[in-house]
């Protein structure tokens, strides 16, 4: 007899009336014979003698509990993570950003080298903005990141403009450039996009992949909703007159978006026009704080080559 309980008779019924089941017992004799002699009633366990499980139930037990640990974790991971943004939320609405510095954002490709046409359009445009008392802000990376935090450390007049890099952990660029003042590490894209809204006033969008896009349709979703407002959101270069075409083309006409839409960007072809669009916005900015418009300080620049101080 199996250990832990008996064997059920299944040729002897409850009430000792054996003619019962004869004609069963007749026809499944052996099949009887067979189930009598291997199964155990386990809601039968006789005293001093623990019921031990297979190894198999066992593990399917186990498995069982370690997926509904494994549910409930996530559940609470969850929970934690809904009530982080709303405190988020909650703070911020309680204490919005209000920054005497007017801070732009530049966003743009990783992946472009020191020697590109890019770069330099990158490099002279920070330049330009930190002429206007503007500071950078970047991801903190290389590339077009790097090459508006040059910029923008090369011709800060005065040296009052800072130059602000908010990186990511990446395999690819896991340090800041060298050009940045201050750099904010995040762990999390997330967290990385909700501090480019926060702590900046325009944003212009140089070419770039998926990321770049990704943070130029963000802003913009942002524009679009009213979450933010009067914020300039600026691409420069054919790349993105394609896109915006193509959103025209196909968004609009199929009305997934509206005409008025497309007014909280503008797409431009000179970094002189980006820059002009920053510069009446800073102007505003000064106005509403009280101040007189600060005179650009442009320094003397070579257009693709090497920017330089003045004085």
């Amino acid at each position: 007899m199996p250990a832990g309980g008996r064997r059920y008779n299944f040729f002897t019924p409850s009430d000792g009336r054996g003619s019962d089941f004869s004609p069963v017992r007749t026809q499944c004799d052996p099949v009887l014979k067979w189930i009598g002699g291997n199964i155990t009633l386990h809601n039968e366990i006789m005293p001093n003698q623990p019921f031990t499980p297979k190894p198999r139930n066992e593990n399917r037990r186990r498995t069982r509990t370690q997926k509904q640990e494994g549910e409930d974790l996530s559940k609470i991971i969850d929970k934690l993570i809904f009530t982080l943004w709303s405190t988020i939320s909650d703070v911020e609405a309680m204490h919005p950003a209000n920054s005497r510095f007017y801070r732009v954002t530049i966003f743009g490709s990783a992946r472009i080298s020191s020697g590109d046409s890019l770069y330099q359009d990158a490099r002279k445009l920070a330049c330009l903005l930190a002429g206007f008392g503007c500071d950078i802000v970047t991801g903190g990376g290389p590339g077009l990141m790097e090459a508006a935090n040059e910029g923008s450390k090369e011709c800060s007049p005065d040296g009052k403009t800072r130059s602000f890099g908010l990186t990511i952990n990446l395999p690819f660029e896991n340090t800041p450039n060298p050009y940045v003042d201050k750099v904010t590490a995040h762990r999390t894209f997330f967290s990385r996009l909700h501090h480019f809204v926060r702590m900046s006033n325009a944003y212009i969008v140089f070419p770039g992949g998926i990321g770049t896009t990704l943070e130029a349709f963000m802003i913009w979703q942002l524009l679009q909703v009213k979450h933010i407002a009067g914020r300039p959101l600026v691409f420069v270069g054919d790349m993105w007159i394609g896109l915006v075409e193509w959103m025209r083309a196909h968004m609009l006409r199929l009305n997934l978006v509206d005409g008025e839409d497309f007014r909280f960007a503008s797409c431009v072809k000179t970094i002189e026009e980006a820059a002009e669009i920053v510069r009446k916005s800073k102007e505003q900015f000064d106005i509403s704080l009280g101040r007189a418009p600060m005179r650009p300080q442009t320094p003397s620049v070579q257009p693709f080559g090497r920017l330089k101080k003045e004085g």
